[in-house]
């Protein structure tokens, strides 16, 4: 007969719950340090509020998440009392905070400058870090670059909906442009999530090992190409082509001859045999090539915006103008060509006339209003990411049975996305609720270029 004490005691964990259940609490306990940034991925799902996108300042959901996430890393570095960061990655981080800080002194508006600087140490410097010291192998990379997929699928869904069902933004007269959750206000805010989904499923597709999540990235890169061709965004397009050519010659030469291949003659049958891609989209990427010739307003706009910053840099060509003094200066400096703003509508918005509060490129934004101090700072750190990456990578080709994650498929992930990035740069600039993933992409290759690999932190037992 049992005694009191073994009748009173509860029954085993595996006794109590389901099987399923049982086997899902250690992989759970697993990824916990990596869950954060996969919660500030799945926050940008939400709907955006109105009023919380555009030019102007907005603190969304996901970037209050983010601040959380360096709470917790702070947090998690001091109870474990080891170094986080590398020297060099402590040096290529370091930059953008003397250029941030020097500029923020400089200028003459001490408010805007404060919440401008907040700003710039978020997005380049302390959630990258942030991302950086939680990461520990190439499971957590994985687990966040599957994050973006999924984010870019959602988003891509919405965007082939509003176009399918003309409840898009407003382009060329019709509410057929997809932008998701983003609204008419952010029309590259879908385009940038789903590029981001386009090359971390292509760097997927190249996991040694396994097929069926090789199948899945595949499949997830193509249609996620569909979406992307329905935001009609340039810049979006041409980032996304050159960070995939870059994935395809990291993953090997004759791969990315294949691949070319294959989509090349799949594009001629979709295209020429079966028509596939409206006027309006052959169009808008005839027009890449024309915007010299014969430029539309948006184009000009831009154009005049980009001088108006390089006579903003000759004016303070070291420090520059002041964090967020690009509107100030922007009259003053633009010739008569600039509009007064471009107009937006759809996507349940009502019509509204959008102020141009910046040159659409981060260089030249950060040129302006940070001088060569500024661009070289940031700009620098950028550079050493991508170049100590790019060394890893090597390293990784040369020693393929590399321990601590250091994989094919993480080096193409990391690489590809800074890549992308920086291109982007060259149309954009950093804005709307999508900036946050601009900071965990700069974490990613962060940890691939200069993380410390030598060194894998343990994992609590279930």
């Amino acid at each position: 007969m049992p005694t009191a004490d073994h009748a009173l005691a509860p029954p085993p964990a595996s006794a109590s719950a389901p099987p399923y259940l049982a086997a899902l609490v250690p992989v759970v306990r697993r990824a916990a340090p990596v869950l954060p940034i996969v919660a500030v991925v799945a926050l940008l799902a939400l709907p955006v509020p109105a009023g919380a996108s555009g030019d102007g300042p907005q603190i969304t959901v996901a970037d209050v998440a983010s601040g959380l996430v360096v709470a917790l890393c702070v947090l998690t570095a001091v109870r474990s009392a080891r170094r986080p960061l590398t020297r060099t990655a402590a040096l290529l981080f370091g930059l953008p905070v003397v250029g941030v800080t020097a500029a923020a002194c400089a200028a003459p508006t001490g408010g805007a400058a404060l919440a401008g600087a907040a700003r710039y140490l978020q997005i380049f410097v302390l959630v990258p870090l942030a991302v950086l010291a939680l990461l520990r192998d190439g499971r957590d990379v994985r687990l966040v670059a599957w994050s973006f997929v999924g984010l870019a699928g959602w988003q891509g869904a919405l965007g082939v909906h509003q176009y399918v069902t003309g409840t898009g933004a407003s382009y060329m007269g019709e509410d057929i442009r997809a932008v998701g959750t983003f609204g008419p206000t952010d029309v590259m805010g879908m385009a940038t999530v789903v590029s981001f989904g386009v090359v971390c499923a292509l760097a997927l597709a190249f996991r040694d090992g396994a097929p069926r999540q090789r199948a899945a990235a595949v499949t997830c890169a193509a249609l996620l190409l569909v979406p992307l061709a329905l935001s009609f965004s340039r810049g979006a397009w041409i980032a996304t082509a050159a960070a995939c050519g870059v994935v395809l010659v990291l993953a090997g030469v004759r791969r990315a001859l294949r691949v070319l291949l294959a989509a090349t003659a799949a594009a001629v049958v979709l295209v020429g045999g079966f028509g596939v891609g409206s006027q309006m989209l052959q169009q808008r990427l005839g027009s890449i090539t024309e915007v010299a010739d014969a430029p539309d307003q948006s184009v000009t706009d831009r154009y005049t915006m980009w001088a108006a910053s390089f006579d903003m840099w000759r004016e303070r060509p070291v420090t520059g103008v002041g964090l967020k003094s690009f509107p100030e200066y922007r009259d003053s400096h633009a010739s008569v060509a600039l509009s007064s703003g471009s107009d937006t509508a759809g996507a349940g918005h009502g019509f509204a006339r959008q102020p141009l509060l910046s040159p659409h490129n981060m260089y030249l934004l950060i040129l302006s209003e940070q001088g060569l101090l500024g661009l070289c700072a940031l700009a620098g750190c950028w550079v050493g990411l991508l170049t100590c990456g790019l060394r890893r990578w090597a390293r990784t080709r040369a020693q393929p049975s590399a321990a601590h994650g250091d994989r094919l498929d993480c080096a193409l992930l990391a690489c590809g996305l800074l890549v992308w990035q920086l291109v982007d740069f060259l149309y954009a600039d950093i804005g709307g609720p999508s900036t946050v993933l601009t900071a965990i992409v700069l974490g990613v290759a962060a940890w691939w270029g200069v993380g410390d690999h030598t060194r894998r932190r343990e994992v609590p037992a279930p």
